[in-house]
């Protein structure tokens, strides 16, 4: 344990330090953290559409017509199938302000060559007809979900090209007594020009490659082998290990691990989405919401349970003194007086079932969808803040079986934990007592 505790302080926490203040990950996780409430809002309206209630559907037609979910899903649309522009949006202004650097200017410039990056014509094939027509338009297919890669790199070449060009004073300034929005904007000229030329022969470069766009190239490169990954039991069971490890050195393990994944699962997400509003059958189990709503129960390390055995189970007074501060966050999922409080960092007692835990609660969460036990989450996003029952509950498209699986997660976890909570009780309660 010693060995292991010296290796975590040495090697594993400045590796992990450093690759928590990287500039360009932390805005692609402050970026994408910026579109969680329209697409919050999205799922609102998604949820509304397809309440499993009886007679809902012929209550609804009734009040608003036969076009009513088609009308209820034009909020769906405007957020989750417009997601990477508002990707592009948010990591270009996150990234510009940490450079100090005209935030709002940058991000609309990357919106801009996001859509230049972006094939306008696209081919469709009417039913029942076999002839192809072209159409002039960007598709939505390509600004969701699976552009988020492209408008990640995109934001991030946008912002170093501005920096790179403003750094050089290659701007135009104006005299003293123009307005400073007028200012603002005849110097933001020349490095948005910059970017938009640089993307545009990006683009024309591409054109004659067997790959035609920026899309297909990232899709083909780095999207595909990335989702098999964080699509899969092992690529969640990694990322878990990694965040729980990066927690108990007092680094914030999820928004390091989330930041690299949210892409990944976020794509996953809508690909349920629109597979749930199809009536098809949901193709993922692992995503960004499996992950919230299953994995991280009362916080990092699924920890509710645990905070139930400190406030009913404990003999130390300030053991259960914990539990009370504990409880209230937890059943909202923020565990920080857990982390800080009992603490589990650096706690050679505790650190074990706080990354063992979390495995062994993702593996039972993902064979119960798998084998058919558990509905899978309908790529309805839920704030990773709801309670428990009511989270997995609205996170499967309202299945009752997913509020069963938190609260038997909840019971799980406590089990797990008990034998190295009752160490640690029993160790404070001697201390009190001397």
């Amino acid at each position: 344990m010693n060995t292991f505790m010296r290796f975590l302080d040495e090697k594993f926490m400045p590796v992990a330090a450093r690759v928590g203040e990287q500039r360009h990950l932390q805005a692609i996780r402050d970026g994408i953290i910026m579109t969680v409430p329209l697409v919050i809002i999205g799922s609102l309206f998604l949820i509304i559409a397809f309440l499993p209630i009886k007679g809902y559907e012929s209550f609804m037609s009734s009040l608003f017509g036969g076009n009513w979910q088609k009308n209820l899903l034009y909020p769906v649309g405007a957020t989750f199938d417009l997601l990477a522009i508002f990707v592009a949006f948010g990591v270009a202004y996150r990234l510009a302000e940490r450079y100090k650097l005209d935030s709002v200017s940058i991000a609309i410039v990357s919106v801009a060559c996001f859509l230049l990056a972006t094939p306008y014509k696209i081919s469709f094939t009417p039913p029942e007809t076999d002839k192809v027509y072209q159409v002039d338009g960007i598709p939505t297919a390509l600004t969701g979900s699976k552009g988020m890669f492209v408008a990640i790199i995109i934001a991030i070449l946008t912002t170093e090209i501005y920096r790179i060009v403003v750094k050089r004073n290659m701007v135009i300034t104006m005299p003293a007594g123009v307005p400073p929005a007028v200012a603002r904007s005849f110097a933001a000229l020349l490095p948005g020009m910059a970017a938009i030329i640089t993307v545009w022969l990006l683009r024309l470069l591409l054109q004659v490659t067997p790959f035609e766009n920026m899309h297909n190239i990232v899709f083909t490169l780095l999207g595909k082998p990335l989702s098999l990954l964080g699509g899969s039991l092992a690529g969640a069971v990694i990322a878990v290990v990694i965040a729980q490890m990066l927690w108990v050195t007092g680094i914030h393990g999820q928004a390091i691990v989330w930041g690299i994944m949210s892409p990944v699962w976020l794509a996953l997400v809508d690909e349920n989405r629109l597979a749930f509003t199809s009536g098809k059958e949901i193709p993922h189990i692992i995503n960004v919401q499996f992950m919230d709503i299953f994995y991280s129960i009362g916080g990092s390390g699924t920890t509710l349970g645990l905070a139930l055995l400190l406030l009913f189970k404990s003999r130390s007074k300030q053991v259960k003194q914990l539990g009370r501060l504990a409880i209230a966050p937890g059943l909202f999922n923020i565990n920080e007086p857990i982390i800080f409080g009992l603490p589990m960092v650096m706690n050679p007692v505790m650190m074990i079932p706080f990354i063992l835990v979390p495995v062994v609660i993702v593996t039972v969460s993902y064979f119960a969808m798998d084998l058919g036990l558990v509905a899978k989450t309908a790529g309805v996003m839920v704030p990773w803040t709801a309670p428990v029952g009511i989270g997995g509950f609205l996170a499967t498209g309202g299945k009752v079986s997913g509020a069963v699986l938190q609260l038997f997660n909840v019971a799980l976890s406590a089990t797990l934990y008990y034998p190295f909570f009752r160490i640690w009780d029993n160790q404070k309660y001697k201390e009190e007592q001397h």
